[in-house]
């Protein structure tokens, strides 16, 4: 300090502390000239010494007006070393950066300028505090003085052209700085940021495309800014780096892509939508490279093809096409699983238009990766089924495609049609508002025939009998409206003339047990009028509920329609077809009069020619059951309408034992009666009884249901036929 103060004198140490400005600036420009002096001469330990007493005495002091005296004397001896300021930067730049900090802003001011002053003389001898300088102006650029904000912005265009000229810039050390505060929400933090970030990228020699994934993320937070001049800074550099991607050999696609990810989901709509525009160009770009991302992609795109932003839509859906156009193969790393898992998760979405794409993922996968999806097949075929219930029709005919694809396999058809089941019997609502649909699409996809034959041999052991019998009747439905199963239906007509009719009719006839009225229309439609004659005598003899009248009611309807239009045909000839005539009075017989299918079947009747049953009447009248006049020894075959005139021997209608059919239906009918029984008895029992609980045999007796012999007495009146 000694060898500064030789040099320098009292009045000018006193006036560099004054609180007029004009006196502090005189004081700088003598202590300029003194240092100019030293500099000249090459005594730099004075100069050493006159920077430390400027440092120490004035830019550490406590008053204001030393520190600002001490800021503008540092640079007026940086201004008089000139090309020697270099080796000295080391005493001068710290104060200086120090004071950028200061409490009171015009010390901040100063700070600026004498900072800029001495860039001005340095140049790029002063790189090697760029972060440091980086960090405060970064601080500045927020000051809440608006005349230290002007004057870090100045320095900053300055810092800027000196950095952009020159070679010893570290790219690699200035990106962990720059990363830290892309997260900073400050308006004017953000400027800063993306000014510096298009300005690096300007520099030829400065490679910022190859570390953008480590600011990426930053940019597209800034997206979302309440300022409408940071968004639009931010966009503009954001497009700026994806024209760079599309024009660069090399880009690290996988890192940024976890980024647009993430982003493609956020709230702001501008943010996904420049996310997803860069996702679809990344897609384009580097389809190959990104195949251990597609999984993450497809889950990022498929929520934003229901967008409530068109743009955003047609950019999602247009992405989602070239994903599933690029043929990944799973030894290069493409996760099927992962892909299947990420299109369950999206079946449940609230939007359609995502769940239809879903499943459009599904079925290809399905089509281009079978084997490894049908290892997925237990955790997708829930999903699937779950989907079956979607309130929109595309969606569930696009699981039923699905369904029919999975199905092509034997074993898993019939773990198909076992699950739907399953699923049919848990959900009612299912059923009745879908059930058609499923069976009829299904019918379309895959064969009809084997569809009914393995859902019958499926509902034939359904221990859940209300359920068996409600299903039965829905498939029944299908089977006689449905315009799919028209060819079913012309097969079913052949079932006495042909070995495919008959097989179809067998198979049909053991779950359509399940439902009497079922039975008679299989019967009908296959023109085994006898028997249907003999299955209408054997439900004489059951109560007749009103589950039962609907049934009947429907069955009556559906003999007007066109389907059933040869048999009102053949009621032209009544004596041809006089089991038919019987079917009908039959019906007619069993339905209440006052009831409408009482009314429109009788009308019909009274159309057909007049034909006689005196002689079976009068039989049927003297006592002889009409089991007992149509018993057919074992071995035989019931003749049917149509026949008459031929051998009995010879007419074996395709070999339908009809007698076995018989016995077959009323041990089904004795099975559905138990249950009722049963589950009468338990409704009327109080279990809460202990009592009755204690002491079984004190309870009221009952039918034993279990204990009863397989064959069952029938229910005879005096006058029953």
């Amino acid at each position: 300090m000694a060898d500064a103060l030789s040099v320098i004198s009292t009045s000018v140490l006193r006036n560099l502390s004054e609180k007029l400005y004009e006196k502090r600036k005189n004081a700088a420009l003598e202590i300029e000239g003194i240092v100019r002096q030293l500099a000249s001469t090459g005594d730099h330990d004075k100069i050493r010494a006159v920077i430390n007493l400027l440092t120490t005495e004035f830019t550490l002091s406590p008053q204001a007006n030393h520190r600002k005296g001490g800021l503008i004397g540092l640079a007026a001896a940086t201004v008089a070393l000139s090309t020697d300021a270099a080796q000295h930067l080391e005493q001068i730049v710290p104060p200086v950066l120090n004071s950028f900090s200061d409490q009171d802003s015009r010390v901040r001011y100063y700070a600026c300028e004498a900072l800029y002053n001495i860039a001005k003389v340095v140049r790029g001898d002063f790189i090697i505090f760029f972060n440091q300088i980086f960090d405060a102006l970064c601080k500045l650029s927020a000051d809440s003085d608006a005349n230290v904000q002007s004057a870090a912005h100045l320095l900053d265009l300055l810092v800027k052209d000196i950095v952009t000229g020159s070679d010893q810039f570290s790219i690699e050390e200035f990106i962990p700085l720059l990363r830290e505060r892309m997260n900073i929400l400050n308006p004017f933090v953000r400027q800063f940021l993306v000014g510096w970030i298009t300005v690096l990228d300007s520099v030829p020699d400065i490679d910022m495309l190859g570390f953008l994934p480590d600011f990426l993320d930053g940019l597209f937070n800034m997206l979302s800014d309440s300022s409408h001049e940071i968004r639009q800074q931010a966009d503009s550099a954001l497009s700026e780096f994806l024209q760079e991607i599309k024009n660069s050999p090399s880009v690290d696609y996988h890192r940024m892509a976890e980024i647009l990810v993430q982003r493609a989901n956020f709230p702001d709509e501008f943010t996904r939508l420049t996310a997803i525009t860069w996702m679809n160009e990344f897609v384009k770009l580097g389809g190959d490279q990104l195949v251990r991302y597609y999984a993450n992609i497809l889950g990022a795109i498929l929520p934003c093809i229901s967008d409530k932003e068109e743009k955003i839509r047609v950019v999602a859906r247009e992405t989602n096409e070239e994903l599933r156009a690029i043929r990944a193969d799973p030894a290069e790393g493409f996760d099927v699983g992962a892909i299947l898992s990420i299109a369950r998760s999206q079946l449940s979405s609230e939007w359609d238009a995502t769940r239809i794409e879903a499943l459009q993922w599904i079925l290809t996968l399905l089509n281009c990766h079978r084997a490894e999806v049908l290892f997925y097949l237990n955790e997708t075929l829930d999903s699937l089924l779950k989907a079956l219930s979607d309130k929109s029709d595309e969606v569930v005919l696009l699981v039923l495609e699905i369904h029919a694809c999975i199905a092509k396999d034997q074993q898993h058809f019939r773990q198909l049609l076992v699950f739907l089941v399953h699923k049919f019997r848990i959900d009612n609502t299912l059923l009745e508002k879908r059930g058609a649909l499923i069976i009829r699409k299904l019918c379309v996809l895959l064969e009809a025939e084997i569809v009914y034959r393995e859902l019958s041999m499926i509902l034939e052991g359904e221990a859940d009998l209300d359920f068996a019998s409600t299903m039965v009747q829905a498939m029944n439905l299908i089977l006689l409206t449905s315009s799919e199963l028209t060819e079913l239906r012309d097969l079913l007509k052949q079932s006495l003339a042909n070995d495919s009719g008959k097989d179809l009719f067998v198979s049909l006839y053991a779950s359509w047990c399940h439902a009497p009225m079922a039975i008679i229309s299989l019967c009908l439609l296959a023109q085994a009028y006898q028997h249907a004659s003999v299955v209408i005598r054997r439900l004489g003899e059951e109560d007749i509920n009103v589950k039962f009248l609907v049934q009947m009611d429907k069955l009556v309807r559906l003999l007007e329609t066109p389907i059933f239009s040869y048999l009102r045909l053949q009621l032209l000839d009544p004596g041809k077809y006089s089991w038919l005539l019987k079917v009908l009075y039959g019906l007619l017989m069993l339905l209440p009069q006052q009831s409408a299918a009482f009314k429109i079947l009788r009308t019909r009747l009274k159309t057909v020619p007049p034909y006689s049953f005196s002689g079976d009447i009068r039989r049927t009248a003297s006592g002889t059951s009409y089991s007992q006049l149509h018993h057919v020894p074992s071995g035989s075959q019931i003749m049917e309408d149509g026949d008459l005139g031929l051998d009995c021997l010879a007419n074996t209608h395709n070999g339908i034992n009809f007698s076995a059919r018989l016995q077959q239906f009323e041990q089904m009918l004795q099975q559905h009666r138990a249950q009722a029984r049963l589950q009468s008895q338990q409704h009327h029992n109080n279990p809460t009884s202990s009592k009755e609980k204690q002491k079984p045999e004190d309870q009221p007796s009952g039918p034993d249901i279990s204990s009863r012999p397989p064959s069952r007495t029938l229910r005879r009146g005096s006058g029953q036929s």
